[in-house]
């Protein structure tokens, strides 16, 4: 019989879908049994926000809708922050929500939720199927919805009506359209005025400057103009730059904010940037994004384009004269030559049993992985070792939960990296509070022989929630973590694990993880006292820092304080 759950997965593989993310369910039975001979790969995950964050890192890498479902009441409730990560991020996925069966709706039977109203906030498109007859028409329109507005979208269906007999058997390939977008000649023309006029240029270039790396290399050059970059537009920004001077906001560091500070004229090109303490507060605004509901949503704008990066950047620089004034760019430049000097030095290893520096950690996993490695940092302080020490080249990938914020993001969305491409790879920065929240997706990387590289920067708290505390001025009682041997239990579920105690045993350990043929773990105990300032202190940051050091020094704990202080000055001058 040619069941409704057979011609979804039809439209799937016409659509060019090769794997799906999920756990199995009585709910799914009738979608997971017309799997089998179609060519599409379940990859079973221990948790269903694993199957989630692991179809965004796919989409994220190959561009391509992604799938993952969830069997009916908790078990698709479970995907909801994976998704929302997914929707934050604009990558393509669809999710296929099981409900209960049909007949028992309204009746608050066991497992009933109302999944439609609960995906609606972290979707573009959710709708229920409650007859064979709307199927396969709501399943064409959500995947049209997730690969045009770059989006989750979410088909519920009950158990039942997966396993009834199809009405229309159409099969439709859903693929995403590639439009040019442009700004109009009049606004071009204005914004080459505006530009003609500007004494200090700075550019901040985000995620939307994917591939078009050539032409904004000739536009800093043409404007004498240094480049900013976010920390989602790193990959697409940084390599072969010679007018890069890092990044800025919570992660960045002194060069970039200062270069964003001195300029009269800021050019932001595809980036949402939302840290608006970081933005200059006099200069004129120009941004330009596909997304024309996010102009001036951050700041204040002189002038607003609506257009695709590269194909804009193509009718605006024969408008544009090359500035003969260099002085800005030379000084942001050299400001960010000394800026990196000063990070590279704290990149250092230590003597005997001292905890490891965890930016010589991400020093040596930078020199060790592969030319086209892809990098995914933990929300936490993995984050800022990614942004201050990983080196892109045009063939690396950096992924993450850089807008949705969602701790243990590494792990799972490994999964689903490894997954698309088994011969590439995969390095997961992982916090110890992170890859500690979903242990049970180690088993998901041996069971399907995934060779992910876990580095387990452990330091025994959960550091960024620290820092928050400090800053606020509360003594830190509640961060601590206890932890095991984290490369014990690595063992224990087939993976390759290594323990690093001394800066001297890093290297080695990180080459054998890196060459092992099969998924590692390398649990690396690191310094707890680094505290990853940010490029500029508040002054209610510096208050709140000072009456954390005298209840420190009030309750005996002054030695904690001196070294909290040694560790973290030099991030500052």
């Amino acid at each position: 019989m040619a069941t409704v759950a057979k011609n979804i997965v039809a439209t799937l593989v016409a659509s060019g879908v090769k794997r799906v993310y999920g756990i199995p369910g009585d709910s799914l039975n009738g979608f997971t049994d017309a799997l089998r001979g179609s060519g599409i790969e379940w990859v079973h995950v221990r948790h269903e926000e694993a199957a989630a964050f692991a179809a965004g890192a796919e989409a994220a890498l190959t561009g391509e809708i992604a799938v993952c479902v969830g069997s009916c009441g908790p078990g698709n409730l479970h995907l909801i922050n994976g998704l929302f990560d997914a929707q934050r991020s604009r990558v393509p996925v669809l999710a296929i929500a099981a409900q209960i069966p049909t007949s028992e709706m309204g009746s608050s039977y066991f497992q009933e939720t109302n999944p439609k109203d609960l995906f609606r906030d972290c979707s573009v498109y959710a709708e229920d199927v409650s007859s064979v007859v709307q199927m396969p028409r709501i399943l064409r329109t959500a995947m049209q919805a997730a690969v045009e507005q770059r989006g989750v979208a979410v088909v519920v269906i009950p158990g039942d009506v997966a396993l009834s007999e199809a009405v229309d058997n159409t099969v439709t390939a859903v693929r995403a359209t590639k439009p040019r977008v442009l700004p109009s000649v009049a606004e071009l023309a204005e914004t080459a005025a505006l530009l003609g006029s500007a004494k200090k240029v700075t550019i901040l270039a985000g995620a939307g400057c994917e591939g078009a790396h050539d032409q904004l290399i000739a536009l800093a050059d043409t404007l004498a103009a240094p480049i900013v970059h976010t920390l989602r537009g790193k990959q697409f920004v940084e390599y072969n730059n010679q007018f890069d001077v890092g990044m800025t906001g919570l992660v960045g560091f002194a060069s970039g904010y200062r270069a964003l500070e001195n300029c009269d004229t800021l050019v932001m090109l595809g980036t949402d940037f939302p840290y608006r303490p970081f933005l200059p507060e006099h200069a004129t605004v120009i941004q330009i994004d596909l997304r024309g509901e996010h102009l001036g949503r951050r700041v204040p704008l002189k002038l607003g384009l609506v257009g695709d990066v590269g194909d804009t950047l193509d009718a605006l620089l024969p408008l544009l004269e090359r500035k003969q004034e260099r002085s800005h760019l030379l000084d942001s430049r050299e400001h960010y030559g000394k800026t990196r000097a000063k990070l590279d030095e704290l990149a250092t290893p230590r003597k005997g049993a001292e905890p490891i520096h965890p930016q010589y950690v991400g020093r040596l996993i930078d020199e060790l992985a592969a030319d086209d490695a892809v990098f995914i940092p933990d929300v936490g302080s993995p984050v800022v070792w990614a942004a201050r020490y990983l080196k892109m080249n045009g063939k690396r990938s950096l992924i993450g939960s850089f807008l949705h914020g969602s701790m243990a993001n590494a792990l799972p969305q490994a999964v689903g990296a490894s997954a698309v491409q088994r011969g590439r790879q995969v390095v997961a920065l992982c916090g110890d509070g992170g890859v500690a929240m979903l242990l049970g997706e180690l088993l998901t990387l041996t069971q399907n022989r995934l060779p992910v590289k876990l580095v387990v920067f452990n330091n025994s708290s959960l550091n960024f929630v620290e820092l928050e505390m400090k800053a606020a001025g509360f003594l830190t009682t509640a961060t601590g973590l206890e932890n095991p041997d984290l490369a014990g239990i690595a063992r224990a579920a087939g993976l390759k694990g290594i323990r690093v105690e001394r800066s001297e045993d890093l290297e080695a350990a990180l080459a054998e993880a890196f060459a092992y043929d099969g998924p590692a773990l390398v649990d690396v105990v690191t310094e707890r006292q680094e505290l990853t300032l940010p490029p500029s202190i508040k002054f209610d940051q510096a208050k709140g820092f000072a009456l954390y050091a005298m209840k420190a020094l009030l309750s005996g704990r002054g030695d904690e304080l001196v070294d909290l202080t040694k560790a973290n000055l030099r991030q500052v001058f």
